[in-house]
């Protein structure tokens, strides 16, 4: 069974910083891309950035490039989201997903999704 469990979420004020975590179990990690996606209230979800099982291979919304960085360490299962230059316009609940299958440099198609955690920006 594969779980994917995010943390970091928080309140910051508008130019703030956080990095959000997730961490994953249930399947060989480094095999599958993985992103970050998120869901504002009354919004439909939308793709945040993703990375590639091995790292190589980034992708980000217009939205957030230059102030978001993804990466992964494959030793520990984890992939993280640098958040900079946070605005309230970022204020989401942020989810972790994992591509459907294996050796995709992208998570065009998802298999899991986490529970999800909440980023609150103030202007």
């Amino acid at each position: 069974q594969v779980q994917l469990v995010e943390s970091g979420g928080g309140l910051t004020q508008a130019g703030g910083s956080l990095r959000l975590s997730c961490a994953a179990s249930g399947r060989t990690f480094s095999n599958y891309a993985m992103g970050w996606f998120r869901q504002a209230p009354g919004k439909e979800r939308e793709f945040v950035a993703s990375i590639s099982g091995s790292g190589g291979t980034t992708y980000y919304a217009d939205s957030v490039k230059g102030r978001f960085t993804i990466s992964r360490d494959n030793a520990k299962n984890t992939i993280h989201l640098q958040m900079n230059s946070l605005k309230p316009e970022d204020t989401a609940v942020y989810y972790c997903a994992t591509s459907r299958e294996p050796f995709k440099v992208s998570v065009a198609r998802i298999g899991y999704w986490g529970q999800g955690t909440q980023v609150t920006v103030s202007s």
